[in-house]
């Protein structure tokens, strides 16, 4: 499939990659579309806090909403695709990820962009307890790239995944490192690496032989942090396996279920291998949508819709 042309044009304030990014996250509301939360109980011990959206008349279709790094089902940019996916009559699955929900999870483990056996989790238990003709996810960053990883790496989902929306997808985790670390980009990393800090804190109350405070404290940057905690806590070597085990870009030529990537062309947190026009050209299944603008997890327009919703809302319909 070819790479395909964006007509997204955002009014010019928004067109700057960086003012567009901090928008969509920390000025745009969105009223909470009426979720009610339910908890899965996992297999190993853990949980994770599903939050529904549902329209009046709950159908047979649902979309599973994954969000992204220390992100949560609260965020606008969840709120908003709920809200504007389960108003065109999808019944909305909104999952926070282990340790996102406000509660911190019962294990050591928590979430990493290559936690698909948590999203087949999900899937699994929509297999068992509902009945749905028709499944769709929808990722943002971190949750993204989970969702490409897991497409590729199971190509059978194409048994039980109708369409998928990857948005600002960090398809190579070590590009995207390497583009955190950039004083463009210091006003992020610093925001994840509190938030991050702040619940290695709770984990060595609840582990403390596992986490010191000398641990803690040489945690001064995001790869630090990986690490530290996530590549050790989830079986990697350490940060650099974990971003070679779990980018998704070397599986993205194996996707056969229909999926839209779409990655702003001046989101600050993506370096060059995110961009993938040699597979979006060779995949007929994956079609690359790289617009001029949009930041990262931004693509404002003016209303209730953001682009991302409403391109994904025209691409799930595609497939109804």
């Amino acid at each position: 499939m070819p790479v395909l042309n964006s007509d997204y044009r955002p009014p010019l304030f928004f067109q700057n990659g960086h003012l567009s990014t901090i928008y969509a996250a920390v000025f745009r509301q969105v009223n909470n579309p009426g979720q009610k939360r339910e908890r899965l109980e996992l297999d190993d011990g853990d949980f994770l806090d599903l939050d529904w959206t549902l329209p009046k008349a709950s159908g047979k279709r649902v979309v599973v909403l994954l969000h992204g790094l220390e992100g949560d089902t609260k965020r606008p940019y969840m709120l908003g695709s709920a809200r504007a996916l389960s108003s065109a009559g999808f019944d909305v699955c909104a999952v926070n990820m282990r340790g996102c929900s406000g509660v911190p999870n019962r294990l050591y483990r928590s979430y990493h962009s290559g936690a698909t056996e948590d999203l087949m989790s999900v899937l699994a238990y929509l297999d068992n307890t509902r009945n749905y003709d028709q499944v769709f996810l929808k990722g943002f960053s971190l949750g993204a790239n989970l969702i490409l990883k897991y497409l590729g790496d199971h190509p059978e989902a194409n048994e039980r995944i109708t369409a998928a929306v990857a948005v600002s997808a960090p398809c190579d985790l070590q590009d995207c490192l390497v583009q955190l670390s950039m004083p463009k980009n210091r006003i992020y990393s610093n925001r994840f690496l509190l938030s991050l800090r702040a619940k290695l804190k709770i984990k060595q109350s609840l582990y403390p032989e596992l986490l010191s405070d000398d641990l803690i404290e040489r945690v001064k940057t995001l790869k630090d942090f990986d690490d530290i905690y996530t590549s050790k806590a989830h079986g990697f070597i350490d940060a650099m396996d974990y971003y070679r085990n779990c980018s998704s870009l070397p599986v993205l030529p194996s996707i056969t279920v229909p999926t839209l990537l779409l990655n702003a062309k001046n989101d600050s947190f993506l370096g060059e291998n995110c961009y993938p026009h040699q597979i979006g050209q060779s995949n007929s299944a994956l079609f690359f949508e790289p617009p001029e603008f949009g930041g990262h997890v931004g693509f404002y327009l003016r209303g209730n819709l953001y682009y991302n919703e409403s391109r994904t809302l025209d691409f799930f319909n595609n497939y109804i």
